[in-house]
């Protein structure tokens, strides 16, 4: 279960576990990039802290928004990005869960596997974006995906 004291643990587990499913359609890993990690965990929090749960946050920003706050973008001719969200209690939150679950959605799905993608950022924070209760034992994860040339 992801907790503070072991969210780099939880991340690399997420990492391989999609590296794993592109692997398996014949696609390259992809590559954990700093920048985008600070988009998707500062993502992660806010949509726990505010309980909200939504590719677009209350106060507007989006994930081109957040992204290029980053300065990911900076210098690049071309450039594409895309976001998967997701949030579970209990084994619901784990990451062979979340994986699961995103390959069993289409467009989670098609961001996973599109071959475009080199680069990902892995935010996952401790709880859930609903009011307390099962949230406390919950976990909220972004990945931002992205390729830069």
């Amino acid at each position: 279960m992801p907790s503070s004291a072991n969210a780099a643990k939880v991340r690399t587990a997420t990492l391989c576990l999609l590296n794993v499913q592109r692997r398996v359609h014949g696609l390259r890993k992809l590559r954990e990039n700093g920048k985008l990690r600070h988009a998707s965990v500062d993502y992660s929090r806010l949509m726990v802290s505010q309980g909200f749960f939504s590719h677009v946050s209350p106060s507007g920003s989006t994930l081109q928004s957040r992204v290029t706050g980053t300065h990911y973008l900076d210098g690049a001719r071309a450039w594409s990005i895309g976001e998967n969200i997701a949030w579970g209690t209990g084994t619901l939150g784990t990451p062979r869960s979340i994986v699961r679950a995103w390959m069993h959605s289409p467009g989670h799905r098609a961001n996973i596997l599109n071959g475009t993608y080199r680069d990902i950022g892995i935010g996952i924070a401790s709880g859930a974006p609903i009011p307390a209760g099962a949230a406390a034992n919950g976990a909220t994860y972004t990945t931002d995906l992205g390729h830069r040339s």
